[in-house]
Parts: C-alpha cells; sequence; structure tokens
C-alpha cells in the first residue's frame, strides 16, 4: 500500500479551532463516500496530546492551565498555531488493520521531500532526540527536526480508514514552541522536556541560514509545492472553512 492520488488538495484559510474532530469528520466522509481526500490546515493556537496524558496525575491542572485538544492515537504533545501547517490525507484501506505502515510512512515522507525540494530545502526522515513528538519518521534538514508524521487506521460503519498526518514548523519560532511543550510538560509532571536547538522551520532552512528574508507568501509557495506532489488536479486555489 501507498498513497493514493488526490483529485485536490483543500486549504482551509481559517485556523481550525478542533483538528481533531476536523480529521475525525473527514475520515468519517471517506468511510461513507469512498473518495481520498487532502487537506492543508492550521490550528488554532494550543496543543494537541494523546490521550495517555489524561492519565496522569497532573492532567487536570495541566489542562486547566493550556488549551489542550486530546487525540485517540499515540504519540507525543504537538503545538499547534501560526506558523505550523497540517497535511491530513484520509483514504479507504482494504482492512483496519494497520499494513504496509512503513511503506506509507515513506510515501508520505518521500512527498514531503519532494515539495521542499522546490524550495531549495534537502530534507530527509530520521529520529531526532530532544524534540517534541519525536519518531524514526520526522522529516529533517541537517539533523534539526522540520516536521513530523503520524497514521491512525479505524473501521468506521464497517469500512477501514486510514489517516497519514505531517505537522510541518513553517515560520514558527522553534524556541516558542518548545517552551510551550516543555511548560504542558512541567504542569502535567511527566518529566520530559525538549530541546528548542534540534528544531528548524522552513524559513529558517530555505532562507535565514542564508542570511535571506523568507519570501512574505511562504505559507502559499509550499502550499502549492504539496498541492503540486499529491493532487492529478491542482486548482487555483480551492478554499475550505
Amino acid at each position: 500500500m501507498t498513497l493514493p492520488r488526490f483529485g485536490f488538495v483543500s486549504v482551509h484559510d481559517r485556523p481550525l479551532a478542533d483538528g481533531v474532530s476536523a480529521e475525525a469528520d473527514w475520515m468519517a466522509s471517506a468511510a461513507a463516500t469512498g473518495r481520498a481526500t487532502a487537506h492543508l490546515w492550521r490550528g488554532e493556537p494550543g496543543l494537541v496530546v494523546p490521550r495517555s496524558c489524561t492519565r496522569l496525575p497532573g492532567w487536570p491542572a495541566a489542562a486547566r492551565a493550556h488549551r489542550v485538544l486530546v487525540r485517540a492515537s499515540g504519540g507525543g504533545v504537538v503545538p499547534q498555531g501560526p506558523g505550523l501547517l497540517n497535511l491530513s490525507l484520509v483514504w479507504r484501506a482494504e482492512a483496519a488493520v494497520p499494513r504496509d505502515t512503513e511503506t506509507i510512512y515513506h510515501a508520505l515522507c518521500g512527498e514531503l521531500a519532494g515539495a521542499l525540494a522546490r524550495l531549495g530545502i534537502a530534507a530527509a526522515p530520521q529520529a531526532v532526540a530532544g524534540s517534541f513528538c519525536d519518531g524514526r519518521h520526522n522529516l529533517a534538514v541537517a539533523g534539526r527536526k522540520l516536521a513530523g508524521t503520524a497514521q491512525s487506521w479505524r473501521r468506521i460503519h464497517g469500512a477501514p480508514v486510514v489517516l497519514a498526518h505531517a505537522l510541518i514548523i513553517v515560520d514558527a519560532d522553534p524556541r516558542e514552541l518548545t517552551s510551550l511543550a516543555n511548560a504542558f510538560e512541567h504542569d502535567l509532571g511527566s518529566g520530559r522536556q525538549y530541546r528548542a536547538e534540534v528544531l528548524t522551520s522552513v524559513a529558517h532552512a530555505g532562507w535565514h541560514a542564508q542570511g535571506r528574508a523568507p519570501p512574505p507568501d511562504l505559507e502559499a509557495r509550499l502550499c502549492m509545492a504539496l498541492a503540486e506532489r499529491l493532487a492529478h488536479v491542482i486548482p487555483p486555489r480551492e478554499i475550505a472553512a
């Protein structure tokens, strides 16, 4: 199994208040219609955390102190907000039991790396110790994490559905992202802490590192590069609320 081709990519101009619920709705739609869909979106400022966080003693205090959304899948703490771009790919699978997950991760990282290459950035998958929500299928530039990826498999009304997700640091400040994640982990009492210096961004990797200012339409350029990698037909811009 690998990634399907998508008829178009929906670019959501307004930040989504609840990206977790939105992805659940997209998965339900794929189960009902059989149509693969792709979405590029930003979330409102806050954190998305795995359900395991809710079982820790510090959860009530951490949940009061931070804007938090809880997802059913595993992984770690993931910031949301300005300067961060989410890619959600949803399609109906042959079985709800995860299979060929490595192939999907390889294909997802390949499409992300191909889009970044169009912006002059060479990225490759690797684990990055000290980064939030670390995993073998991060996308890194010179050893510093630029994007993280994840998968979720569900059976919805009898239909197996796959969600492949990526979070890309476009021009958000790694120090602010890390500070937010660390504050939550501290309030949670998890004992986990992260390091800002192991992160990078599209803006830094492609422009700041060369002493140049990134273009004002950087996010739009990245969205177009991703859409052209993933879709059969690229409209000028598919707008969704």
